[in-house]
């Protein structure tokens, strides 16, 4: 776990760094500069990209993963990097042509609630296609165990762009329509930098032989784009379907709640970067011991990382929304909820990861189809009668639905376990700082109250963990801090 913790940390403050700057973004900058309804309208574009995304990258970011290990010389290497770059074009090509010539019944379509997003529709694929290739980019140095300068690129270097361009626009040097087409050159921007520095790791010998496995490579990346495209959808059809039944201005209040609760879900996203190469590095060689052991390990660091968090967010919320107009108070309950799902997703550890460098992979298709048409129902239903807290609610549901169905999965077919005892111990940890923390507040500034009552929530909390000894690495790293203070 050594290069995993060394380099977990290090993606976790860059990611906490980016979150940072994003919550300036999120809470203040485009609630203030921009205005509801261009903020609601970025949302709903970045919400589309995001779904297009497994599309518009083929799936190959997850296979580029999966199968470099496989490959001993560095011809068979250069054969299959090189054919990973060109394979998403059998999906971007006619997925271009069908987007050009049907453009005006697509947008008609979608703006057909919020007519302001008719012009813009066309940049959702650009955008799309953006991430889709700075993910191919990312997954290039991944599998070189070199995943911090990507993600500071991602989380850290395209929010400040952002700030800048919301800067901007506060100082009238730029539009917000304008700030619109900055946005899609941010991420093209990104993409770009992304390919330079995936280069520089290893520049491509542009090889064009297919692998000796292109079957399973095709059939390995389709598969990614259905479940890619799934788990996407899970996050994000929310924002979407939202954009056919209310105004497009609660895509902004919708956004910041989820913003807000999508903090728990940080720690699972960096650690994920380093443990998803070694996950498929140990299944490859059938080591599932030493696979069991990392699972345990990942779940109960996460639980305990999150579970600091997600507390966090919840005794301060009402504080937190103090700061913003009142019109997004309708979130708190939308954090909630979210919330739940994320911390429920985040202690499942890197089950992601198994299932999908697993023999299995497509058995699990299945479940993600089922429940995206369970997911869409529930929207269609709890939307038109609840707005906001409908999709809340229906994104709680769904969500959970799908992280437990992985989980039984990787438990009955597979025989690994993520969870033990103190797994049971951190929860009631959590449940314990909730009920000693929420119901009371100091009365000062909601800032200050924010800030004191977190000190005092994570010195509690974190405390009887270390005390507790709930998890070896997280008890190591805070032994190594206080070494060096000392």
């Amino acid at each position: 776990m050594g290069i995993v913790i060394n380099q977990s940390i290090k993606n976790t403050i860059i990611t906490y760094i980016g979150f940072a700057i994003g919550a300036v973004n999120t809470l203040y900058m485009y609630v203030q500069f921009l205005g509801d309804t261009y903020y609601g309208l970025v949302g709903y574009i970045l919400s589309s990209a995001n779904i297009l995304m497994p599309l518009m990258a083929f799936g190959v970011h997850n296979t580029l993963v999966k199968y470099f290990n496989e490959y001993k010389t560095e011809k068979e290497k250069a054969e299959f990097l090189t054919f990973i770059l060109f394979l998403p074009l059998l999906l971007i090509i006619p997925f271009s042509v069908i987007a050009y010539f049907g453009y005006h019944q697509i947008a008609i379509l979608l703006s057909r609630e919020n007519g302001i997003v008719y012009e813009y529709i066309w940049q959702i694929p650009v955008i799309g296609l953006s991430m889709g290739y700075f993910e191919i980019f990312y997954a290039w140095v991944k599998v070189h165990l070199q995943s911090v300068l990507g993600n500071f690129i991602k989380e850290v270097l395209l929010r400040i762009l952002v700030s800048i361009s919301l800067f901007a626009v506060y100082f009238n040097w730029i539009t917000p329509v304008q700030f619109v087409y900055t946005l899609m050159g941010i991420y093209l921007f990104s993409m770009l930098l992304m390919k330079w520095i995936a280069y520089k790791v290893r520049f491509p010998s542009f090889t064009f032989v297919l692998p000796k496995n292109v079957k399973a490579i095709i059939t390995y990346s389709l598969f990614i784009i259905l479940t890619g495209g799934i788990a996407n959808l899970f996050l994000e059809i929310d924002k979407f379907m939202l954009n056919w039944y209310v105004k497009i201005e609660n895509i902004a209040y919708y956004s910041v709640a989820i913003f807000i609760a999508t903090v728990i879900a940080v720690p699972s996203r960096a650690m994920h970067q380093i443990t998803y190469p070694i996950t498929a590095k140990l299944m490859s060689e059938n080591k599932y011991d030493e696979l069991n052991v990392l699972y345990k390990k990942t779940s109960i660091t996460l639980q305990i990382i999150g579970g600091l968090i997600l507390i966090g967010i919840l005794a301060n919320i009402e504080q937190l929304y103090l700061l913003l107009p009142k019109e997004y108070a309708g979130g708190i309950f939308v954090v909630f909820t979210i919330g739940l799902s994320k911390y429920f997703d985040l202690i499942l550890g890197n089950n992601n990861a198994i299932i999908f460098n697993s023999k299995y992979y497509r058995t699990v298709l299945f479940l993600g189809v089922l429940l995206l048409l369970v997911t869409v129902g529930l929207n269609m239903i709890f939307i038109p009668l609840y707005g906001l807290k409908g999709t809340a609610f229906a994104t709680l549901l769904s969500i959970t639905l799908y992280s437990l169905s992985k989980l039984l999965f990787v438990v009955f077919k597979m025989k690994l376990f993520p969870f033990s005892i103190n797994t049971l111990k951190s929860f009631g940890v959590l449940v314990l700082t909730f009920l000693v923390f929420y119901f009371w507040n100091f009365g000062f500034n909601p800032m200050v109250n924010i800030v004191l009552k977190s000190t005092l929530i994570t010195i509690f909390y974190v405390g009887i963990s270390y005390y507790l000894r709930l998890s070896a690495d997280i008890n190591s790293v805070i032994d190594k801090f206080v070494k060096k203070i000392i």
